[in-house]
């Protein structure tokens, strides 16, 4: 699904659509998958349903997983996304997913209250 992109991201390709919750999310099964092959150290036991960090045009989600959504899919918060890009949607997209490295380094910056940046 992902292939490897730079020092920092793995590439893959996803249908993206908006949604009304205020969340990224991908169906659950996929997400760990993804959590298993691409995050996960081999150490012990680990927990596969940390976030994923997703970019998207110039945008970064906190993806979770969830039951109900259709494969290879990712939903987008309607709210964060600009209107030329709700208009366009659902697509075929390019998504960049950030290496374990990297997605740690933003996922504390969505702590923060300028969190998504």
């Amino acid at each position: 699904m992902f292939e490897t992109f730079s020092r920092s991201y793995y590439v893959g390709r996803l249908f993206v659509e908006p949604h009304d919750e205020e969340h990224a999310a991908m169906r659950r099964d996929q997400h760990e998958l993804v959590n298993e092959q691409l995050y996960a150290t081999g150490d012990g036991v680990e927990r596969l349903d940390n976030p994923l960090v997703m970019k998207v045009d110039q945008q970064h989600f906190a993806v979770h997983g969830e039951e109900g959504l259709p494969e290879n899919t990712l939903v987008l918060p309607r709210s964060r996304l600009p209107e030329r890009h709700v208009d366009s949607l659902p697509a075929p997209r390019e998504v960049l997913l950030a290496k374990a490295e990297k997605a740690g380094q933003l996922l504390g910056i969505f702590s923060t209250p300028s969190a998504g940046r």
